[in-house]
């Protein structure tokens, strides 16, 4: 059985995809709202920075795809997407969706549930404006705090409703990893099934009875910021982990380091894209994580939430 997914330069047979997957990254960002573009990748300036540590991520660890989560609103540019696998090697599945609602564009306000799922059906029928560029995922969908406000809500239900119609996945933002249980009831109410759903920034919340009924109700939990220690410790994060996977959930965690500024970047002193390989997974395999989890949770896991395979499948 062949399961495909959607790349910025067409279908790719998961079964082709033989290293690890990043599962929430970012490779061109602009969501500078006060003007010291920190919160920066641009499409020229970084470039060149951001393909070679792509390149040395597949020469070294074998990655070979990447999860690109920039949505609208968000500074996204697929031409510049398309150029980066390209030159890196590395498969790179594009997002449409918006944002949690601190970076909403105008679009958002006002636009009933109905119009907005339009739009994401549009883009992902058509391709994202005239670039043929169509998107492979739905993400990063964001909501902040316990529960939703109003448009999160809306965008979170349309998001699910052209999930639903599509058969593409879902990924959120929960601000700092809170809400993720209000988020998967709303896209579950909409008609999406939870394997469909991989809950973000999970590694930013210290509650492991949140991770272990999120993963038990089906959904994936992404620990995704690995390497930002400003928010939380990779110590914490990798306790976190050990207990969701001593808990039975080891094939519903994802993985990824959200590099979302270009500060993170290795050439500027940052921890990089690489921060998963060279730092947390030696760190995790020390505490007994062996090498066919680590596919599990790098390769195959993000390749069935991707394409809802089973997991004899990938």
């Amino acid at each position: 059985m062949h399961h495909h997914l959607r790349t910025v330069s067409g279908a790719l047979d998961a079964a082709e995809v033989r290293g690890p997957v990043l599962a929430h990254e970012h490779l061109v960002l602009d969501l500078d709202r006060t003007g010291d573009r920190a919160a920066v990748l641009d499409p020229d300036a970084h470039a060149p920075a951001v393909t070679k540590e792509l390149t040395a991520l597949r020469d070294e660890f074998g990655l070979s795809a990447i999860v690109e989560l920039t949505c609208r609103g968000m500074g996204r540019d697929p031409h510049a997407l398309a150029r980066l696998s390209a030159d890196t090697g590395v498969a790179v599945v594009a997002a449409t969706g918006w944002y949690y609602e601190p970076f909403h564009p105008a679009e958002v306000a006002g636009t009933d549930t109905g119009r907005l799922t339009e739009v994401l059906l549009d883009e992902i029928g058509n391709g994202i404006g005239t670039t043929g560029v169509r998107p492979g995922v739905i993400g990063e969908i964001g909501s902040h705090g316990d529960v939703p406000s109003g448009p999160e809500t809306r965008v979170l239900t349309a998001s699910a409703r052209a999930a639903a119609a599509t058969g593409l996945s879902l990924a959120t933002h929960a601000q700092l990893g809170r809400g993720g249980l209000a988020q998967l009831e709303i896209l579950t109410a909409a008609g999406l099934a939870p394997h469909r759903v991989s809950i973000g920034h999970q590694d930013l919340l210290d509650d492991p009875a949140v991770h272990r009924r999120l993963a038990a109700e089906g959904a994936y939990v992404a620990f995704d910021t690995v390497g930002k220690a400003t928010y939380q410790s990779d110590e914490t994060r990798l306790r976190l982990l050990l207990g969701l996977l001593d808990a039975g959930h080891a094939d519903r965690v994802l993985l990824s380091c959200d590099i979302s500024r270009h500060g993170y970047l290795l050439s500027e002193g940052g921890q990089g894209y690489g921060h998963l390989f060279r730092s947390f997974l030696p760190k995790a395999r020390a505490a007994g994580v062996d090498d066919d989890l680590v596919d599990l949770i790098t390769r195959r896991n993000p390749l069935r939430f991707l394409t809802g395979a089973d997991v004899e499948e990938i």
